[in-house]
């Protein structure tokens, strides 16, 4: 195919949180990239992936969900998600399809926006009724000049493939800007890092803040190709720590177990984890260590 049929663009996904960002990147992308969890806010910053498609190429460029701000985290959160909006030649505005339509919030982050928008109605598998789907197009509809409103569930996989479909008919001719054998920009010791930080969400449920950070100290390739890899998961109060670590040291290998499940099948190789706890006292407002963990 000659190079100027060739088409590629840049696609944000913005939207509140726990609207299905994460999952429906995955879901595009075909592998897990993306940490998810029922937890709001589970992703911290701006994470590419790419997508080839014949005679083109998609960079999806996933963002924390769009909150209220309090702390220097959530508001060093919502300032990643809000700078995804310019600079990019289409976004993907998710919403839930199984909440009431969030009219303030779409007028609101919209309002002056030049870039074209697609909304994503995910988690249509929430209304049982066909006619309620299309009453909640209708409705989102109304509230901008969207390209399309694509009903999707993110979860099942359900209208993921016509939502590219549509991606690709709105992106301009140009080049690949990532070679067509990788899925993501993200360091391979960034996306073990959000792996464990995962697993703390899912098996500790609400006991642990979402305030925990994962520093993945060594990540070592030996000679018979096993990958080593320390890491520390970081909280924020000594009360904490017995809940990650658990009776006898149970939680923490449930943590490690699970995790190692996950990366041994991203990097397609053994996996050896050892899992450390650490408190950093309030890291979470402290601009040192924001940028030590990644956040700034």
């Amino acid at each position: 195919m000659k190079n100027n049929k060739f088409k590629s663009g840049f696609v944000s996904i913005i939207g509140r949180p726990n609207v299905g960002k994460s999952t429906l990147l995955n879901a595009i992308i075909g592998e897990k990239i993306v940490i998810t969890s029922d937890k709001p806010q589970t992703t911290r910053n701006r994470i590419q992936g790419i997508h080839n498609i014949p005679g083109g190429q998609i960079v999806f460029i996933d963002t924390p969900g769009i909150h209220k701000s309090r702390s220097r985290l959530n508001r060093g959160m919502v300032d990643v998600a809000m700078s995804a909006i310019s600079g990019v030649d289409l976004l993907l505005l998710v919403v839930d399809a199984g909440s009431a339509v969030d009219q303030d919030f779409v007028r609101e982050i919209l309002h002056g926006v030049k870039t074209p928008v697609v909304l994503v109605l995910n988690k249509i598998d929430l209304l049982k009724d066909k006619g309620l789907v299309l009453q909640k197009i209708s409705d989102y509809a109304g509230l901008h000049p969207f390209l399309e409103v694509v009903p999707i569930s993110a979860g099942s996989g359900n209208g993921v493939e016509r939502l590219v479909t549509a991606i690709t008919a709105y992106i301009p001719e140009g080049p690949a800007m990532f070679p067509d054998d990788i899925l993501t920009d993200m360091p391979e010791k960034f996306i073990v890092g959000e792996m464990i930080r995962e697993k703390v969400f899912r098996l500790t449920q609400k006991e642990i803040p979402y305030s925990t950070a994962v520093e993945v100290e060594a990540f070592t390739e030996r000679a018979d190709g096993l990958i080593s890899i320390a890491a520390s998961i970081i909280l924020e109060r000594e009360t904490q720590k017995g809940i990650i670590i658990g009776k006898r040291g149970e939680m923490l290998k449930r943590i490690g177990t699970q995790a190692r499940h996950d990366i041994e099948r991203l990097l397609g190789t053994r996996v050896f984890i050892e899992l450390f706890v650490k408190v950093e006292e309030n890291w979470s407002e402290r601009t040192s260590k924001l940028r030590e963990f990644g956040y700034e």
